[in-house]
């Protein structure tokens, strides 16, 4: 009977500085008519922001996220998965507002956009009515 021994010749331990917060959010519900705006939404400034959205209406159902990037009187950046139908990268940086960023539906008809170079907003460019809410953590 043959005995493993497994000798460990060196250890690195890197000690890195960690502060734990309790995240922040908001919650956004919406229901538009078609071709209609949410209010204008406020991300948080010069902090990585998680805005994860969705179409909860019957039949075009879908979700979509980015990671997004506000710089206060400038523009904002985003990186992130649009929704199904096809799924696809979407990312940007832009202060115009109606700049697309990112595709919450399953038609690709209800989205997220930019409303001014500090906030975001919703926007239904299907025929009819569409509900569903948007997440951002931050």
């Amino acid at each position: 009977m043959a005995t493993v021994v497994a000798i460990i010749t060196s250890m690195v331990v890197a000690n890195a500085a960690q502060t734990f917060t309790t995240p922040n959010s908001a919650f956004i519900s919406y229901s538009l008519a078609a071709g209609a705006n949410s209010a204008a939404i406020t991300p948080a400034t010069s902090r990585s922001v998680l805005v994860m959205g969705c179409c909860t209406t019957a039949g075009d159902a879908a979700v979509g996220q980015v990671s997004l990037l506000h710089l206060s009187g400038a523009s904002t950046g985003w990186f992130g998965l649009e929704t199904t139908s096809p799924a696809t990268i979407t990312q940007g940086f832009s202060g115009i507002a109606g700049t697309h960023i990112v595709y919450i539906d399953s038609g690709h008809t209800v989205d997220i956009k930019t409303a001014s170079a500090d906030t975001i907003l919703v926007h239904n460019g299907a025929a009819a009515t569409r509900a569903g809410n948007v997440t951002l953590v931050w």
